[in-house]
């Protein structure tokens, strides 16, 4: 049971289905079950988090959520929301759906019932559907009162403040090897109050939440990569060291006393190489190119920080990659 809204439709939807709606003809009912199966396949795609099969459900450029959004652009955010709660489910509130005509287009008002992290709650919804190619596609999508829902994490607005906060930790590459540039960014956790040089590697009682930060692409079909006891990086662009045709990627996870660098084939997520640890209170100063060379066809190495008798000196391997 939701309790934050009826189970019907309330005067607030109607008032949306006059505003947006300019003409009322009718439907013939083949088209309305036609239409109703469409929206329903739409909603049910969200609980099954796929987000790839969303993206022929929208025309190129889209209304999604009071902005102006390509396709790409809707497909990634669907793509963000599945990440950030893989336990979202969505329903249509009683399978019901007002549908009515608007120009050569229709309007489709209902009430949306979400569950993710725990949350239970209802918004009233819709989308603006088109008979395109022979097939029903998106025009528009929102809620009731867009701006009402700035900070609800599942809408746009929200992630989009996440975005912005990345904005300066951008790294631009060609990561899913289609000869195109994009870019990767990190989430990082939100810490409570400073961590000093005095600080422990320990980081759990630091952060709101678990230290856990979230290595994420603009290229929509690939996965994001989750760093545990993360909470400060850098990120390098490794160009293509497997021949894969893709660039991999170098996370640094910085702590008071050591940086370790991750290699990331980031078309798989995996690592191609065991993090490479420097202990920066010894060995202070080091740059990428100290640490990281690519030696050969397939070939990197890597040097890092080992102690040997009481001493701790640089010791480099040459890796052998797949």
């Amino acid at each position: 049971m939701f309790k934050s809204m009826s189970m019907k439709m309330s005067p607030l939807v109607f008032c949306l289905f006059l505003i947006l709606c300019t003409s009322c003809n009718e439907i013939n009912p083949k088209g309305e079950d036609e239409i109703r199966n469409f929206v329903m396949e739409w909603s049910d795609k969200h609980t099954e988090l796929k987000f790839p099969y969303l993206d022929t459900s929208y025309m190129d450029v889209v209304q999604y959520y009071g902005k102006e959004q390509t396709r790409f652009q809707v497909q990634k955010d669907k793509k963000l929301l599945f990440e950030q709660f893989p336990d979202y489910r969505q329903q249509i509130q009683n399978n019901e759906l007002i549908i009515s005509k608007e120009g050569a287009s229709y309007l489709v008002v209902f009430v949306k019932e979400v569950t993710y992290n725990g949350i239970e709650a209802a918004y009233e919804s819709y989308l603006l559907v088109t008979l395109f190619n022979s097939k029903f596609i998106i025009l528009r999508e929102g809620v009731a009162g867009d701006k009402k829902y700035m900070d609800v994490p599942i809408f746009p607005s929200f992630r989009e403040q996440l975005l912005s906060a990345s904005e300066n930790r951008q790294l631009f590459g060609d990561f899913n090897g289609d000869d195109l540039s994009d870019y990767a960014y990190v989430e990082s956790p939100k810490l409570i109050g400073d961590l000093t040089e005095n600080s422990s590697s320990q980081t759990t009682k630091k952060c709101k939440g678990t230290c856990t930060s979230v290595l994420r692409f603009s290229a929509p079909e690939l996965d994001a990569i989750t760093i545990t006891d993360s909470y400060k990086s850098q990120l390098e662009n490794l160009k293509d060291l497997n021949n894969d045709g893709a660039d991999e990627i170098g996370y640094w996870d910085l702590k008071p006393t050591t940086k370790t660098l991750y290699v990331f084939d980031a078309t798989t997520g995996s690592v191609l190489t065991p993090p490479v640890v420097i202990n920066t209170t010894v060995h202070k100063n080091l740059k990428l190119i100290d640490v990281f060379k690519k030696t050969g066809p397939n070939k990197i190495t890597v040097t890092r920080s080992v102690e040997q008798n009481g001493k701790w000196i640089l010791a480099s391997e040459i890796v052998v990659l797949d």
